[in-house]
């Protein structure tokens, strides 16, 4: 990796965790920050690992997943620049819940458990601030487990196509278009299944003239009728 160096004050600076803080206050933690460089697919910890400190993403991005004993994957969070990642275990002591993976070259700043500790202890906001992320990421969590046990694959999968087409989709003459985020494993990943299964529902989805499919492009022929589908599957 041969970027330029990122400003770790800046980063700092555009962080939610450390928001509020001044200048001068973020140039003091930065001087205790280690700049990290990851290249795409490159483990930045991985699950049972000890936790040694806290990880900023300042470029790039990054999937954080669960491993089951069979090599299954459940992706928990994409994140991107300003977020931190894996805060809990920087507090309770315990090892790295989930593993985290560059999803392209990435760098990351990196605070000490002990520089952390202090910084929270001089600046108390910090650690209400620690809270909230948690927090959310627990309603997260939680939301991905209700998925996971009350939803079949297809709802799931309209689910993701209804929210990519809202969100990211153009209008054509043929439909709404645009692009997975990724491939049909690492969408399988996201949704708690296979590859299989994710290829079979959309083939079901463009046979019933919902959809076309053209390997990652997507065209949405009729979203209204897509979005009923969430309500009758």
């Amino acid at each position: 990796m041969n970027a330029p160096r990122t400003d770790l004050a800046a980063v700092l600076a555009q962080t939610p965790l450390l928001s509020n803080l001044s200048q001068p206050e973020f140039q003091s933690l930065a001087a205790r920050t280690v700049r990290k460089l990851f290249s795409s697919g490159e483990l930045i910890f991985s699950e049972g690992e000890p936790c040694n400190g806290l990880h900023i993403i300042a470029r790039g991005k990054v999937r954080i997943f669960k491993t089951s004993v069979n090599g299954r994957e459940q992706v928990l969070a994409l994140n991107g620049p300003g977020e931190s990642v894996a805060e809990l275990p920087v507090f309770d002591g315990g090892p790295f819940p989930a593993s985290a993976m560059a999803l392209e070259d990435t760098e990351m700043a990196f605070i000490s458990r002990r520089d952390f500790h202090a910084y929270c202890m001089e600046h108390p906001e910090v650690s209400l601030k620690v809270l909230s992320v948690v927090g959310s990421r627990l309603r997260r969590l939680v939301g991905i487990i209700e998925e996971l046990s009350f939803t079949t694959i297809r709802q799931r999968l309209i689910s993701v196509l209804v929210k990519l087409a809202q969100s990211e989709g153009k209008k054509s003459p043929r439909g709404v278009e645009f692009l997975l985020p990724g491939t049909h494993q690492e969408l399988a990943n996201q949704l708690g299944t296979v590859r299989e299964l994710i290829s079979r529902n959309l083939m079901r989805l463009q046979a019933e003239g919902l959809i076309e499919v053209e390997a990652r492009h997507i065209v949405v022929k009729d979203l209204k009728g897509l979005t009923a589908q969430l309500e009758t599957t």
